[in-house]
């Protein structure tokens, strides 16, 4: 699956996503942790300026020898550093309680638009957003994380700019020179030297690390992608044992992971010139103000002390200045997980408003109406011919037909998840439906809820469940209802299939839709399941796909998919399919009950 959105991103698509928490219902708390985390790095900013004026202090009381000054500036020390040390440890400590506090809205959040209106099924069909669980679980806390230190950083900086250059203005004093004859004079040069210095540093670094964007985005896309084909062989372990399939499995992972190294090498060589711009930046930057202050120093216009806070002033907004410079890899790696999380935004936006061509709505008549529904292919491809049938309560249906005719594809319909056609469904407004495909699913967590699901773990009390799993041969598994483990691993697919009959059973709902959902079953046990559906269940209405004659007689109607060449002449003509109902001799089905129960 690949990602269909580019990995440019406009500031309003991040403005879009970091926007909804501050405006939440959590506004007031994340406003009130924002402006303390504010406030204590504010604070920090003061206490470097504190710094500042007692480097000057303390190296001036050195310099003239005078013991009792320098002993007050070591108290003066003392009471500076330990408020510096509660400040800093606090900022961090309400700064991670607000990531977490914004990250879990964030995900709660996604997660809901995620799964609201089956948006993930869409996503997954069209192939729109690659690896959701990489966005969800991984950059919304990159989001979250380096969205609040960057910005604070950032705030930082610019306090720290504003409130040193005013420092380094007043004590850096002019620079004269003559050139070409002529007498210049450069007024508080050191603040022009430091603007400067950063200016070129911040340019050098935007040009030599402008592709670590690129990279960083498809690093995290290639590491997904990786992670994902480990999954798969884990989650289906067992047929590719049973394929001798390692070798192809080794092959695809080895596909996956030169991806991978590929793309690293790629950031190495761009982050080793990245790094060779910004060390020489850094390590230059700690002799630069030495050596520009150095002449004013000898020459008697300013005192030791002056001239370390000359240096240290320097330092401050050399390194206000440089924010750019210094956070210039997080920024790419922030900048490619915003971009993946815009995409996917967008994805599921799109899904979860995509127009329904196929109309679901309710009604009071007890019945299910399919009217002129036509069901098309993804692609737009018409797949059958305008359908009109009903469902009525007690009806048991049997729909028959040639792979790919579309009889898994107009219970996707009826369900209101496929949205490829046009027509309308009605359902009835009291019952319950219930959809059983071919595979069962079965989430990880206890027996009980897997058996439950997809209503609560304890809806169903166990003596129902015991005797449920009784009737369905399923026995053994009566003493495991509280043991946790992935049952879809634990269970063949037979015993799969009887764990959702047994849900079936126990949720009682009007309307069954069965998909193939004994495939997996010997004759005599899909007769059994049959038999204990049609018997504990006599007024829901029954409609399965299946292609044993076996179960045949449980139905009292036949939907066959017959195909319909429609073509216009001296055009290759259009498959399509249509629904022909016959009814299936009352006396089979009258005795097959009777056989079953």
């Amino acid at each position: 699956m690949t990602d269909k959105h580019s990995e440019r991103t406009d500031w309003r698509a991040v403005w879009h996503l970091i926007k909804p928490y501050w405006v939440s219902e959590e506004k007031w708390k994340a406003l009130g942790l924002l402006a303390a985390v504010i406030g204590l790095a504010l604070g920090m900013v003061y206490l470097n300026v504190l710094f500042n004026t007692w480097s000057r202090d303390s190296f001036n009381a050195l310099e003239s020898k005078n013991y009792a000054a320098f002993k007050e500036q070591l108290w003066r020390f003392s009471y500076l550093a330990f408020i510096y040390i509660t400040v800093a440890i606090y900022r961090v400590y309400l700064r991670q309680s607000l990531e977490m506090r914004w990250r879990t809205w964030l995900t709660r959040h996604y997660m809901g638009e995620w799964l609201a209106n089956q948006a993930y099924y869409r996503i997954e069909q069209s192939g729109s957003a690659d690896n959701p669980d990489q966005r969800i679980a991984e950059d919304l806390n990159m989001l979250t994380t380096e969205t609040l230190m960057l910005s604070l950083e950032f705030l930082s900086s610019v306090v720290t700019l504003v409130s040193f250059i005013g420092i380094l203005w007043s004590v850096s004093g002019p620079l004269s020179f003559a050139l070409a004859g002529a007498a210049f004079t450069i007024p508080a040069y050191m603040v022009w030297f430091a603007i400067a210095y950063a200016a070129v540093g911040s340019a050098m670094v935007w040009l030599v690390g402008r592709p670590l964007v690129r990279h960083n985005f498809n690093q995290q896309r290639f590491e997904a992608n990786f992670r994902f084909g480990l999954i798969r062989v884990r989650e289906n372990a067992e047929a590719v044992a049973l394929y001798r399939g390692e070798a192809q499995e080794q092959a695809h992972l080895d596909g996956r992971f030169e991806q991978i190294r590929a793309n690293w090498w790629r950031i190495m060589r761009t982050t080793k010139q990245l790094n060779v711009v910004s060390t020489f930046y850094a390590q230059f930057a700690i002799i630069f103000p030495m050596l520009v202050a150095a002449p004013r120093y000898f020459s008697g216009a300013i005192t030791l002390g002056v001239y370390t806070q000359i240096g240290d002033a320097f330092s401050q907004v050399q390194d206000a200045l440089s924010w750019f410079v210094n956070a210039f890899s997080r920024l790419a790696e922030w900048k490619a997980s915003v971009n993946r999380l815009a995409g996917f935004h967008a994805a599921v936006t799109a899904a979860r408003d995509q127009e329904r061509g196929i109309t679901v709505e309710r009604n009071n008549v007890g019945a299910i109406l399919v009217d002129r529904m036509q069901l098309h292919l993804p692609t737009g491809q018409s797949l059958t011919q305008p359908l009109t049938v009903e469902i009525h309560r007690g009806q048991r249906i049997l729909v028959e037909g040639p792979s790919g005719c579309g009889k898994s594809t107009l219970f996707r319909a009826i369900a209101g998840i496929w949205p490829y056609g046009c027509g309308t469904v009605e359902l009835p407004s009291d019952a319950k439906l219930l959809f059983v495909p071919q595979k069962a699913y079965l989430p990880i967590g206890s027996l009980r809820a897997a058996i439950a699901y997809p209503a609560a773990e304890y809806a169903f009390r166990d003596l129902a469940i015991a005797h449920y799993l009784d009737l369905c041969r399923l026995s053994h598994l009566k003493e495991k209802l509280d043991v946790v483990d992935n049952w879809s691993h634990r269970l063949s697919p037979g015993e799969q299939q009887r764990i959702a009959f047994v849900r079936v059973l126990l949720a009682r709902p009007g309307v069954v839709f069965l998909d193939e959902a004994t495939s997996a079953l010997d004759p005599e046990t899909e007769a059994l399941l049959y038999s204990l559906v049609v018997r504990e269940l006599p007024e829901s209405a029954i409609i399965s796909i299946a292609h044993r004659e076996a179960v045949v007689h449980f139905h009292h109607l036949r939907w066959r998919f017959v195909r319909d060449d429609i073509g216009i002449k001296g055009k290759t003509p259009e498959l399509r399919y249509a629904i022909h109902a016959t009814a299936i001799g009352e006396a089979a089905a009258a005795r097959a009950a009777v056989d079953g129960a």
